[in-house]
């Protein structure tokens, strides 16, 4: 008999459903793309629909393939948690249950009014609400989206005033569907994970802020309830796996950090569409003074204490690699840049910051845009391809500097995941620049394990114990490390800050 933990991993280009058995190992997974809709430059939306639609049809393939493998009889799935995309956000409407206008993707850039009246509004400060929920105003953030949407969409605006509007990020869109939604039963709730991101939530009492939802002119009515990462939230109210109990929900970037089983002191940077790096501060709430954000980290149950984090986000990671390919062609596929990277001793002066949607951590420059500069004729695609990784590993070295400033202690090794880790090239760039060894898991996919970590828990399928205990860890890893001098590091990464303030102050007004 095989009982399993699922989990939905609903990303910003995918959605996976992976079913593991009670020692964290993959025995079956189902992966969907998801489509995003660009109608202007900097704006971003998908339909929420197909967000949802995408984690049911993954998990009926899968569970089918598993039960048709192993025996219809033998394969138990007792519970399912979900990671998602975190930031994005949905109104809906809660007597149709549907949508009021397409999400808005965690790096949409329409909010930018927003964000600059609400920070006129407040002195000119931008962190007027760090002290409360440990985030400056920024595009990035759910309130600022809500109020965006509240301001723009006037059927968001007449449910608001019926009281029969729901905001939330995906993870609510999610629990509100799969537990019934309009026709019966549909929870509203959010994690502290993904509540922690709203621009809204108190970290220390780990309740919604009414003083600064008052500002947003947000009504808290509209706001799911904030819960654990690890409890019994519903049951799945129909499809294969009706009736199966949803017990875990986090968001994607502290997912794989519990996913990577990161202590109070350790850390992890994800390279997917964007790059984040978090590291673990234990019960400890560390205000940033330089350009960190401060959040949950994860609350592995009701009655558990807040675990908090100290993250820089980085908004265009392995997303400027897909430009690369999408965007102006010079590359078919996503796994040829590290032959394309080693082909050329270095990037022929080369640099490139792709600040498509701004900068986030630690710049915090909505008005930045993207730069390619060092140009000659003697820059092949190859040279381009270079300075793309390169990129991604400069942009996690600012966000390292700025956490080792705030900590007070420079991380002595650094754990990695995400699709683009599966880069050798980038890694051992990457390792070069930070100046510290990198290590990377067999399985790069610690998200969606992060989520099956958290429902398993509830469960009673994992313990903490054996999450975080040494030894604990399913597979295999692999070590980069540096090989560059310190002469080289600091010139290299010196012409990149250069670079860098050159990319401020370009987008139109």
């Amino acid at each position: 008999m095989l009982e399993l933990v699922g989990a939905i991993d609903q990303g910003t280009q995918s959605t996976r459903f992976v079913l593991y058995d009670s020692h964290g190992r993959v025995i079956s997974s189902k992966q969907k793309e998801v489509k995003s809709i660009i109608p202007k430059p900097g704006s971003c939306e998908q339909d929420p629909w197909e967000l949802y639609e995408s984690c049911e049809a993954c998990m009926s393939l899968c569970v089918s393939e598993c039960k048709k493998e192993h025996g219809e009889d033998n394969v138990v799935v007792k519970g399912i948690g979900i990671t998602n995309q975190r930031e994005t956000t949905i109104a809906w409407d809660s007597v149709t249950g549907e949508p009021l206008h397409n999400a808005l993707v965690w790096h949409d850039l329409r909010t930018t009014d927003v964000v600059k009246r609400t920070i006129e509004e407040n002195g000119g400060n931008r962190n007027a609400f760090r002290e409360s929920t440990g985030l400056p105003l920024s595009t990035y953030f759910s309130a600022v989206k809500i109020r965006w949407l509240m301001e723009n969409v006037p059927a968001v605006a007449k449910a608001v005033e019926a009281k029969t509007c729901k905001f939330g990020t995906v993870d609510s869109w999610l629990l509100y569907n799969l537990t019934g939604g309009a026709k019966g039963g549909g929870i509203h709730v959010s994690d502290v994970t993904n509540a922690s991101r709203y621009l809204l939530m108190n970290l220390k009492t780990l309740s919604w802020d009414a003083q600064v939802a008052k500002k947003f002119g947000i009504d808290l009515g509209c706001l799911p309830k904030i819960v654990s990462n690890s409890e019994l939230y519903g049951e799945v109210a129909s499809g294969a796996l009706k009736g199966v109990p949803i017990c875990g929900c986090i968001g994607d970037q502290q997912a794989a950090t519990l996913g990577q089983r990161c202590r109070p002191g350790e850390a992890k940077n994800t390279y997917g569409t964007g790059l984040f790096l978090l590291m673990n501060t234990g019960d400890n709430v560390v205000p940033s003074e330089h350009g960190l954000l401060t959040t949950c980290c994860f609350q592995l149950g009701p009655d558990k204490g807040c675990q908090y984090a100290l993250e820089g986000a980085v908004a265009t990671g392995g997303v400027s690699v897909s430009w690369l390919r999408d965007g102006v062609g010079i590359i078919e596929d996503p796994k040829e840049t590290q032959a394309q990277a080693e082909s050329v001793e270095d990037t022929g002066g080369v640099y490139f910051v792709p600040a498509f949607s701004g900068l986030l951590a630690p710049y915090w420059r909505e008005d930045a845009r993207g730069l390619i500069i060092g140009l000659t004729q003697y820059t092949t695609r190859a040279h381009l391809v270079r300075a793309t990784l390169e990129a991604l590993a400069y942009q996690s070295r600012g966000v390292l500097d700025a956490m080792a400033e705030d900590s007070g202690e420079r991380l002595r090794a650094l754990r990695v995941d995400g699709g683009a880790s599966s880069n050798n090239f980038l890694l051992q760039f990457q390792s070069d620049i930070l100046g510290i060894p990198i290590t990377r898991p067999d399985n790069v996919e610690s998200t969606a394990v992060g989520a099956a970590y958290a429902a398993g828990l509830h469960l009673g399928i994992f313990t903490e114990d054996r999450i975080f205990g040494e030894g604990a860890a399913v597979g295999g890893r692999r070590t980069f490390e540096p090989k560059m001098t310190e002469d080289v590091r600091r010139a290299k990464y010196d012409k990149w800050l250069d670079a860098v303030t050159r990319s401020f102050a370009w987008a139109d007004e």
